[in-house]
C-alpha cells in the first residue's frame, strides 16, 4: 500500500490512513534517508492514535513510551546512535517488540536481526517536489 503526502498539511490525513491500515500488526520499521520525515510521520501517527504527550525522537534514550487514547502503551524507537546489538538487547527491545503494543522504529537497519518476523517495513521516499511516498509492505 502507498500513501502520498503532498505537503505537511496532508500529514494528519496520511497518518489516519496509516492507522486504518495497521490491522493486527504491532511492529513497524521505518526506512528512509536522514530528513525523509520518519520522526514527523511517526509523531502524526501517534497523534492519530490519541497520544497527548509531546512526541519527540528518542535519539539518546533509544525508546520513548507514550499512552494512546485508551491509555495503552505506544513505543517509539530511534536506533540511529546504537553502536551494537548488545545495546538493543541490554535495553530490552525484544520485550517491547513482542509486547503486543505498537512499536514504531527509526533506523531499524541497525537491529534488523532482532525484529519479529511479522514486522511491517515502512519506506518513506522523498520525491523531487519534496512530497513523500510512504510504502507499507
Amino acid at each position: 500500500m502507498e500513501i502520498k503526502i503532498e505537503n505537511i498539511e496532508d500529514i494528519a490525513s496520511a497518518a489516519r490512513k496509516f492507522v486504518d491500515e495497521m490491522g493486527e500488526n504491532c511492529v513497524f520499521a521505518f526506512y528512509g534517508k536522514m530528513g525523509a520525515g520518519k520522526t514527523t510521520f511517526i509523531k502524526a501517527i501517534c497523534e492519530a492514535l490519541g497520544v497527548k504527550d509531546v512526541v519527540t525522537s528518542p535519539t539518546f534514550a533509544l525508546v520513548n513510551e507514550y499512552a494512546d487514547a485508551e491509555g495503552q502503551p505506544v513505543y517509539h524507537f530511534d536506533f540511529y546512535r546504537i553502536k551494537n546489538l548488545r545495546e538493543a538487547y541490554d535495553m530490552g527491545c525484544e520485550e517491547y517488540f513482542y509486547s503486543g503494543y505498537p512499536c514504531f522504529i527509526e533506523w531499524p537497519e541497525l537491529v534488523e536481526e532482532l525484529l519479529p518476523d511479522d514486522t511491517v517495513k515502512v519506506n518513506i521516499e522523498v520525491l523531487e517536489n519534496e512530497s513523500r511516498i510512504v510504502t507499507l509492505g
